[in-house]
């Protein structure tokens, strides 16, 4: 047998599913993660000639792919959001990542040095790689299309997928305290300075002022440009979506801001320039769909590793510390930190409970281990490998039957589905 015909073959099942699984799973309690992960098991458990797709092994190509496929997802969670930054309306959002956020961190760091026994290095970097919700996975928890109606977003959703949004580039400066640690040491004294100035404000501010830029630019050349040839939103071309996230990332990054906070902001940006045009359900579609192959490859691969043998320096410390994180920490804290905000007392539940954690955790783990050496690394790739894998079960199960009740007693649809003809 061929190893390339073969490849072949598996990719195009892979894609011909994506198309397919989203309509066939939409009324079930199975998500599309479920099937490609058990997909990559399946086809790498059995099939012994493909080469392993062990990230650890392979760093550099695991930060490569889950870079591409975070950054891509997190235009299409910028594009879809209809409702306006502010304070009040984006107050669940706010309590997410200015509470939920550093208190996850910070717990899940605990339980990798009190119960795992990891350096503090590798424990903060534990904890900064798998607080993070992930935009990549979550698409059974996030908004619809973009549709123009602000109100139209319920508060379970639009807190999930703006969470996803920011939380992936916010967990970066403990990413980077964590890799200075592993450098210099725990005494902070030595680099604490060097990391609240650079790797707190200014990557940040550099990031949001990228993702600022390069969205209104794009945006007066989408909408308000003079010359109908350079008029984009005219000519529908749904691949530029991928110039604005490759531009608006790589120049911040080059200019030494956080990137992935800038390809959200621009898509805000963009959605902002000309709020209700139907340009941006072209945009919106085209990285819907580069989007899903991406989490096809990347599952699949994760599938593959599972079986190769990702999760066999799991200890049964870190299988209860990673159930920990996702039965408890995270519904926990969240549901704390939302308090008596916006929505009812249910659906701040089922906010807190949704914490999908995903591919972003990878790419922190790879850039971080590939920037300095961190004792236990191969621990670290096992429990974050559990973690995800417990979650894209766990809340693949539960998000069909638990997002459709809320629906029914909103008296709403679920995104997506259209109103049923009148008789």
């Amino acid at each position: 047998m061929d190893l390339l015909d073969l490849t072949y073959a598996i990719v195009g099942v892979g894609a011909l599913l994506a198309a397919l699984l989203p309509r066939l799973l939409a009324d079930r309690p199975l998500s599309m993660p479920i099937v490609f992960l058990a997909l990559g098991a399946a086809v790498f458990g059995l099939a012994g000639d493909l080469p392993s797709p062990d990230p650890v092994a392979h760093p550099d190509i695991a930060e490569r792919l889950t870079e591409i496929g975070v950054i891509v997802a997190l235009m299409g969670a910028g594009l879809k959001l209809d409702r306006r930054i502010g304070w009040r309306s984006w107050s669940s959002t706010w309590r997410l990542l200015a509470l939920a956020m550093p208190l996850t961190i910070a717990a899940t760091a605990l339980l990798g040095w009190w119960w795992l026994g990891l350096a503090p290095a590798a424990a903060l970097l534990l904890g900064s790689a798998l607080a993070p919700t992930d935009p990549v996975l979550a698409s059974d928890v996030q908004v619809g299309e973009p549709g123009g109606a602000e109100d139209g977003e319920d508060e379970v959703r639009f807190a999930l997928t703006s969470e996803a949004g920011l939380n992936d580039a916010l967990a970066f400066p403990f990413v980077y305290a964590a890799i200075h640690m592993a450098v210099a040491g725990a005494d902070p004294r030595g680099w604490l300075g060097d990391w609240v100035l650079s790797d707190v404000f200014v990557k940040i501010g550099v990031g949001l002022l990228g993702g600022v830029l390069v969205g209104r630019l794009l945006g007066a050349l989408f909408f308000r440009s003079r010359s109908e040839r350079l008029h984009l939103a005219s000519h529908a071309e749904g691949f530029v979506a991928l110039s604005a996230t490759f531009l608006a990332y790589g120049l911040t990054e080059v200019a030494g801001g956080y990137g992935f906070l800038a390809v959200f902001v621009c898509a805000r940006s963009i959605r902002a320039s000309e709020r209700d045009h139907e340009y941006h359900q072209v945009l919106h579609d085209f990285v819907e769909q580069v989007e899903r192959l991406l989490t096809v490859l990347l599952l699949v691969l994760l599938g593959g590793a599972v079986v190769r043998g990702l999760l066999e320096p799991l200890t049964w410390g870190a299988v209860a510390a990673g159930l920990a994180l996702v039965l408890l920490v995270r519904p926990l804290v969240a549901w704390l930190s939302l308090g008596a905000g916006p929505g009812s007392p249910w659906e701040r539940v089922a906010i807190a409970a949704f914490g999908i954690r995903g591919i972003g955790s990878f790419y922190y783990l790879a850039y971080a281990t590939g920037e300095a050496g961190f004792a236990g690394a191969d621990l670290l790739w096992a429990a974050a490998g559990f973690v995800v894998v417990v979650s894209v079960l766990v809340h693949g199960v539960a998000a069909t039957p638990i997002m459709r009740r809320l629906d029914r007693a909103r008296g709403t649809r679920p995104p997506g589905v259209d109103a049923p003809e009148p008789a």
